[in-house]
């Protein structure tokens, strides 16, 4: 049977896939993590622990367990045995401090919370808020919560049950948990393997953090699936990732790879076991590596050989970034347009042009169209709207949010996405900007309300708007204009007293990269700020 005519998973979840996987290949490596090699039966009697021991502590169904940890066999392990327990995930960047902490973990409710020491640490500052939490573990300490119950397989999860909280940032109000269900993930995941042709015989190369669905739920996911192979780093790191590609092959110096050569690797079956055949990153990993390729060809290093895939996603990848990466690495990256609320819904195709600039079209098992933004009416090709999906990829809804839940559907079914694009003569999606005032920097979402009340907490502050200007390497780079209190002077150290008042309470990064200091906002007649001329003021002032 051809990939192309390959059925998709009927697996009822993604922890059944992985023990079935187990089951299959028990001795296979299932993770490579800073030199320890994980099979598929190591990583199950892990899974199966967490899931016994968080049974015996008392989760029930459906309850949340919140994971606010790094990149680790931990944290897939306990992430497989939530599910095998039947809880719900609920996923934590590792960079939120105690204004996200705080809200995410009231809002989900979390009984049981994962982390490291530095999140423990972060955590005491908001636990006596947090009333439903009644347990931190940390994870080098976890031996002694995974003593009390020897492995057991369990009842696996219903596919309609939730299986991850993925918070998101919307256009109003505070982060909103998507509730993905087992179903939702499974379809994701048999979409994406069957249209990029991954098979049991892939190695990826993962840099990407795992709180993020496209670290975990596409990466891992559909290695899982499968039954394929992962190497798994804690964080991404450009010399570390360039030097491992390096590990597979080395060409001449300077020497690009011509499209047949391409070609010829992309097809070629039965790849040594280890062998890195896929990396998936964000547009900013990409300029990173490409700085680091320039970087070792003027010292007369060599190139990387190709690899059978490169992805890039979770923000637009520019067309320079597209054709440099080509010219140096002789590939074309195959981007993809996804989001938490689906995972995955447009893809360039594995075989046939991938086009610099647009996103493709969907993925197998799934529809897209664009609507007029005022009519919502379905509009012909070439004509911009906002984008709407629909299929089993699609979540729930939002976490004890019906009003918002109802808000992002359409009567006939469709989600709307809010983000604005069109469709070519011959199906290629585009992105041409967001309904949504969401700012997008290095992949990472960030709303701005956040960072605004955040800034107004300030006592120098009287104001402030912020808002995304464009930036080479993270897509867009977080930009305040503030109007500060009577009396305050407007200088570099004020500035740098701002930001650090943002690091301090949010992500890094979340922190302002720009300040820019003004007398007013511009508002309309009802008081509200206008920010497509702020942005036009501040474009020149940049």
């Amino acid at each position: 049977m051809s990939p192309s005519a390959r059925p998709l998973s009927h697996s009822a979840s993604i922890a059944a896939a992985f023990l079935a996987a187990a089951e299959r290949s028990p001795d296979k490596p299932c993770l490579l993590f800073e030199g320890e090699r994980i099979t598929y039966a190591q990583l199950r009697d892990q899974a199966l622990r967490w899931a016994a021991a968080l049974r015996a502590w008392g989760l029930r169904p459906q309850e949340r367990v919140a994971l606010y940890l790094e990149n680790s066999p931990t944290f897939l392990a306990s992430y497989l045995g939530t599910h095998l327990a039947s809880g719900i995930v609920v996923l934590v960047n590792t960079q939120y401090r105690q204004v996200e902490l705080r809200h995410i973990l009231s809002d989900s409710a979390a009984r049981l919370c994962l982390t490291d020491a530095a999140g423990q640490a972060e955590l005491a500052r908001v636990s006596h808020e947090l009333t439903a939490l009644e347990q931190v573990i940390v994870a080098d300490t976890a031996a002694s919560f995974l003593a009390v119950a020897q492995p057991a397989e369990l009842p696996p999860p219903n596919p309609d049950d939730v299986a991850v909280l993925a918070y998101t940032s919307g256009t109003t109000g505070r982060a909103k948990g998507a509730m993905l269900t087992h179903a939702n993930l499974v379809a994701n995941s048999a979409a994406v393997t069957q249209a990029w042709r991954w098979s049991a015989d892939d190695t990826l190369l993962l840099a990407l953090p795992l709180f993020h669905v496209h670290g975990l739920c596409v990466g891992m996911h559909g290695t899982w699936l499968l039954g394929a192979n992962a190497e798994l780093h804690r964080r991404f790191d450009a010399t570390a990732i360039y030097d491992r590609l390096l590990a597979d092959g080395r060409p001449q110096p300077g020497q690009g790879h011509g499209e047949g050569q391409v070609q010829a690797h992309r097809h070629h079956q039965g790849h040594d076991q280890g062998r890195i055949t896929m990396f998936f990153g964000v547009p900013t990993m990409y300029t990173r590596l490409i700085a680091e390729a320039e970087r070792r060809l003027a010292a007369g290093e060599p190139l990387p050989a190709p690899l059978r895939l490169y992805v890039s996603g979770s923000a637009p990848l520019s067309v320079h970034t597209f054709e440099t990466f080509e010219r140096l690495f002789g590939q074309r990256i195959l981007e993809r347009y996804g989001m938490s609320e689906t995972i995955m819904n447009l893809t360039n195709p594995y075989d046939g042009e991938r086009r610099p600039g647009t996103v493709g079209m969907p993925f197998p098992g799934q529809q897209a169209r664009i609507v007029d933004v005022r009519t919502r009416a379905p509009i012909h090709h070439e004509t911009p709207g906002e984008i709407q999906v629909r299929g089993p990829h699609v979540f729930k809804g939002y976490w004890q949010r019906p009003d918002a839940t109802a808000d992002a559907f359409a009567d006939d079914g469709w989600f709307n996405t809010g983000d604005l694009g069109w469709r070519s003569a011959d199906g290629y999606f585009t992105i041409s900007g967001r309904a949504r005032e969401l700012i997008i920097t290095g992949g990472y979402n960030v709303y701005p309300r956040e960072v605004e009340e955040v800034l107004q907490t300030h006592p120098a502050v009287a104001e402030a708007a912020v808002l995304g200007l464009p930036d080479s390497e993270f897509g867009e780079q977080i930009a305040a204009a503030v109007v500060l209190e009577p009396g305050v002077t407007a200088t570099a150290a004020t500035a740098e007293q701002l930001v650090d008042h943002c690091r301090d309470q949010l992500a890094s990064y979340k922190k302002p990269r720009r300040i820019f200091f003004v007398e007013s906002l511009p508002r309309n007649a009802m008081g509200k700020i206008q920010k497509h001329v702020l942005k036009e003021q501040l474009d020149h002032q940049a």
